[in-house]
């Protein structure tokens, strides 16, 4: 079955703008009560639109298996052996996804199970051999639901841009409303859905502060630096268009003129740039992950850096603390020079 996910902006606040339908149009009920469930939870469009899609990919696998109807949704069809088999399917894929997507896929319908039937998905008849060692260094086994297994989720590395990178990716744009864009991303560590968000009543200059809404709908205070004032005063008083738009980027130019900037505009710039200076590792989120480096090696705390990035775990901001062959150089450097000195060696 050909199903889609589709963005409906004329249903009621109550329900998922995002909907799943079959190829003729007609709506998946049983996927798109689970949306709109979470919608009452108080998600947001991005999340609901990550779940739309964690759906969407199970649906159109769960179609191809023989004596299935995905318009209906039962625990005799979706038991244990059903998240196996797609779990399966997922690495034997050509262009398999990460162990952290397909964790999130089974993470999905573990929850989808738990709303439709108030209760955990059946263990049988699958049940998984785990190592486990002992206090004393023995090895044993025990058997565990498969249910609550997880992939192996290799360690998330944080690769920063280099200072000529940044240089040289940042001197190719042109406008005022580019550069500064880049701005948010590197100086203020803004996401690219945050930078796009932004609205006139969310920059107070005057004040060198910028208010942020952040994911889960979490509202940030961030304070501007004085670059970044100077290259956002610039655009809205010569580049900007007349416009009725509240959102801060918009369009300079063509059909879409003073009409919000899009996601795919966004992703169309940088792909422009990163051919034209041939840094293909350019993205708006690898300079966030360049603010959050060049923070922690400022000095920065860690509570200060996971409000400055509106990380909701700092689980999530300790991944920043890496340490670069360059800083082990450094660092043994500095204590080579404190520890061997000359006239030590003369004493010796």
């Amino acid at each position: 079955m050909s199903c889609r996910l589709e963005y409906r902006g004329d249903v009621t606040a109550s329900l998922s703008p995002y909907r799943i339908v079959d190829e003729q149009g007609r709506e998946i009920e049983w996927a798109n009560r689970f949306l709109d469930h979470q919608r009452v939870r108080g998600l947001q469009d991005l999340s609901l639109r990550f779940y739309g899609n964690l759906l969407l990919h199970f649906i159109r696998w769960w179609s191809c298996q023989p004596g299935v109807d995905v318009m209906q949704f039962v625990p005799q069809q979706f038991i244990e052996s059903t998240l196996i088999d797609y779990v399966r399917a997922q690495r034997e894929e050509p262009r398999k996804p990460s162990p952290e997507i397909i964790n999130q896929r089974s993470a999905m319908l573990r929850r989808l199970f738990q709303f439709y039937f108030q209760q955990d998905m059946p263990h049988a008849p699958y049940l998984l051999q785990r190592q486990w060692w002992t206090p004393r260094g023995r090895r044993g086994r025990r058997r565990g639901p498969a249910a609550d297994f997880r992939l192996k989720v290799p360690p998330r590395v944080i690769e920063p841009l280099s200072v000529e990178q940044v240089h040289r990716f940042w001197s190719s744009f042109r406008t005022a409303r580019d550069i500064g864009m880049v701005g948010l991303l590197l100086l203020s560590g803004l996401r690219s859905c945050e930078v796009l968000a932004l609205e006139l009543e969310d920059l107070r200059l005057s004040e060198a502060q910028l208010r942020v809404r952040g994911k889960g709908g979490r509202v940030r205070m961030l304070p501007l630096p004085p670059e970044t004032i100077r290259l956002l005063d610039c655009y809205l008083k010569t580049e900007r268009p007349l416009t009725n738009a509240a959102r801060v980027f918009v369009s300079l130019k063509g059909k879409a003129r003073g009409k919000p900037m899009t996601k795919a505009g966004l992703r169309s710039l940088f792909r422009h740039h990163r051919a034209a200076t041939t840094i293909r590792t350019a993205n708006p989120h690898r300079f966030r992950h360049t603010f959050g480096t060049d923070m922690i090696r400022a000095g920065v705390s860690l509570p200060a850096l996971q409000r400055l990035m509106g990380h909701a775990n700092i689980e999530t901001t300790l991944l920043y603390i890496q340490i670069s062959p360059q800083d082990v150089y450094d660092e043994y450097t500095r204590a080579v020079a404190r520890q061997v000195t000359p006239a030590r060696i003369a004493q010796s």
